[in-house]
């Protein structure tokens, strides 16, 4: 099994920290609204406090690592200039592969543009909710407006952390970022 630096970089981009922060966030919901329907706010250990503060520094720590290493790392790969002449492949210059179909177009105009800039607002609202839950705690309980609030942002970033990455997908199963060495994962060179 095979495979190169980008297209490891990439599965680490969405596959783990995006993949990661999208259930941190379904698991933040999940707890957001059971609060909802609590009559008693939960009484947390301090070591179950310890561990919720962890929960929710990860949460954020992972849409940072999703969203900086896709700016940063995979979208410049994906949108390398080919040289004149160059007969693109699905492979070696996939923006201008997809923009080269008007039947792909879209995947770079709609899909590639939504992940581009909506998915930092699902990062920044994680890292807000993060802050709010840590400094708050279960005081939130007691202020209806606030949880609205909260559970509010965090359906949000939800919401469009999860289209992002099944935009990601599609995007890379259309037209995969490849390249760089090869990476040999079992049985070696052959």
């Amino acid at each position: 099994m095979d495979i190169t630096y980008r297209a490891l970089i990439t599965e680490l981009h969405g596959m783990l920290f995006g993949a990661f922060f999208i259930l941190a966030l379904f698991g933040l919901l999940v707890l957001l609204y059971r609060s909802v329907f609590e009559t008693q706010p939960a009484v947390v250990t301090p070591r179950g406090r310890y561990l919720e503060q962890i929960y929710l520094i990860g949460l954020p720590v992972f849409g940072w690592l999703a969203v900086l290493s896709g700016a940063y790392i995979v979208y410049p790969w994906y949108r390398a200039v080919p040289p004149a002449g160059t007969v693109l492949t699905s492979t070696n210059f996939p923006r201008y592969f997809l923009l080269s179909n008007a039947a792909t177009a879209g995947w770079h105009n709609i899909g590639m543009e939504w992940k581009e800039y909506v998915a930092w607002y699902a990062v920044i609202a994680a890292t807000m909710l993060a802050y709010v839950l840590i400094r708050y705690g279960s005081a939130i309980h007691l202020h209806a407006e606030m949880r609205t609030i909260v559970i509010t942002f965090a359906t949000v970033a939800f919401l469009t952390a999860g289209i992002a990455g099944a935009l990601g997908a599609l995007i890379n199963k259309a037209a995969p970022v490849e390249g760089g060495n090869i990476i040999h994962m079992t049985g070696g060179a052959k």
